[in-house]
């Protein structure tokens, strides 16, 4: 017989469940929201308790997200969302079924990453050259294909004369990657200006503390508008970089381990950006 129980109950025991898997902070944070706007949802519907929630309520969160105008990739998200904690409910024994099993996710268009073209990545660095800090970490995204929480968590001890050690946190394995001259150059001024400051963090504010991921990804998003690219992300940089080492050449494994992918994969859908981009050189040609 299922048990009953108030759906915050049942996300609360589901986050606690996500934390001792020691999922990352980021999934987190993730699957509490989505499942707080399900709860959000089901409550105009006027229940309360899990064993009240039908397929036709999933069904029915997943119509309302497409009429808010989210993307069909971010209903997929959140509709995944959903479907582990009803899988959850059921292997702990709090419902008898799982409603969310026949609800289908929205068909996705699978969407290219977005890469700069040389004269964008030049705007921005050009935009961007007498802030020091923000050079060196866009350099370090376009040169290096950090993350940005990696550039977040970068160490004074991290950098040497030609490799960038990146460590290991949360799902993420630690890995040494090439320092290149205009990343370095780029480092070396910023540290130059920072002064001696004695800081644990490489990237810090002005007050000496850590440079925080959103602090990074507004002060980016600042310089990309300056610079008149107002469809780029932060994360477009470290997509260029990606597709630049496999249109050098560079094999597939190295720019996976390079980069930090977990799955050969995940680098593999870069190579249909590289195809694109040699045909967009041949048809420059032919013009």
């Amino acid at each position: 017989m299922a048990v009953d129980s108030t759906i915050n109950t049942a996300i609360d025991k589901f986050i606690a469940h996500l934390k001792a898997l020691d999922r990352s902070s980021n999934t987190i944070v993730a699957y509490k929201g989505d499942l707080e706007q399900f709860e959000k949802y089901l409550i105009g519907e006027e229940i309360s308790s899990v064993d009240g929630i039908t397929t036709e309520h999933v069904n029915g969160f997943k119509d309302h997200l497409s009429n808010k105008d989210y993307t069909a990739k971010t209903v997929s998200r959140k509709l995944n969302s959903v479907k582990s904690f009803f899988r959850f409910l059921v292997e702990e024994g709090v419902i008898d079924r799982d409603v969310s099993r026949q609800v289908k996710h929205p068909k996705i268009e699978n969407d290219l990453p977005r890469v700069l073209k040389p004269m964008e990545y030049r705007a921005l660095r050009d935009i961007c050259r007498h802030d020091k800090r923000t050079l060196a970490i866009v350099e370090l995204m376009l040169q290096a294909g950090l993350r940005i929480s990696e550039v977040a968590n970068l160490r004074m001890g991290d950098i040497s004369d030609d490799i960038i050690r990146v460590r290991a946190y949360e799902s993420h394995e630690g890995r040494e990657i090439p320092l290149n001259s205009a990343a370095k150059e780029a480092i070396e001024d910023y540290l130059e200006e920072r002064g001696s400051a004695r800081k644990d963090y490489l990237f810090i504010t002005k007050t000496g503390r850590q440079l925080l991921v959103r602090n990074i990804r507004s002060i980016i998003n600042r310089y990309l508008e300056k610079a008149g690219l107002q469809d780029v992300k932060v994360n477009d940089l470290r997509n260029t970089f990606i597709v630049e080492q496999l249109s050098a050449g560079v094999p597939l494994d190295v720019v996976a381990d390079v980069v930090g992918h977990k799955r050969i994969s995940t680098t593999e859908r870069y190579l249909k950006l590289v195809d694109k981009e040699s045909e967009e050189e041949v048809e420059l040609k032919e013009l």
